[in-house]
């Protein structure tokens, strides 16, 4: 498995951790992260999914749901909606990421650790995002990434 699956696999474990226990404060996610002990690599990548979901999960919250077919984020299972805020995330503000690569990647996870539904739902959710929200908008993708704090720049992390 590679380090990014990886770390896509633990972050979606401690969004949902967080999102659980309704907490998503620094000290939270600093004890999940030390308890961990992952790799500088692992950890970059880790830590840009978490910080990137909390920062701006608002606005991937809302085209979650502008994209799902009468489906509130909240009435999603848990699992399904952190896969999707993660990989949500990756399209909306990661042009690094080839797109089809974040769908896979959120498909398989929710495959894993979801529902026997969950692959084909995050499927379906995902590519309207892909369809309506990045093809239609390419550059607002790499606009969205510019005012990023940092979070994709290793130096940073």
């Amino acid at each position: 498995m590679g380090t990014r699956r990886k770390s896509r696999e633990l972050a979606m474990q401690a969004l949902f951790c967080m999102d659980m226990l309704k907490n998503e404060s620094t000290e939270l996610m600093d004890q999940l992260r030390e308890m961990l002990k992952l790799a500088p690599e692992m950890e970059r990548f880790y830590m840009t999914l978490i910080q990137g979901v909390l920062e701006n999960k608002s606005r991937i919250d809302a085209v979650i749901e502008q994209n799902s077919s009468n489906w509130k984020i909240s009435r999603m299972g848990c699992v399904d909606r952190n896969v999707l805020r993660i990989a949500a995330f990756e399209l909306l503000f990661c042009p690094d990421i080839p797109p089809k690569v974040s769908i896979n990647e959120a498909v398989d996870i929710g495959k894993l650790y979801g529902t026997d539904e969950s692959g084909a739902f995050i499927n379906g959710i995902l590519d309207s995002i892909l369809r309506h929200q990045i093809a239609d908008n390419p550059n607002d993708r790499l606009s969205r990434s510019a005012q990023m704090t940092g979070l994709n720049n290793p130096k940073n992390s």
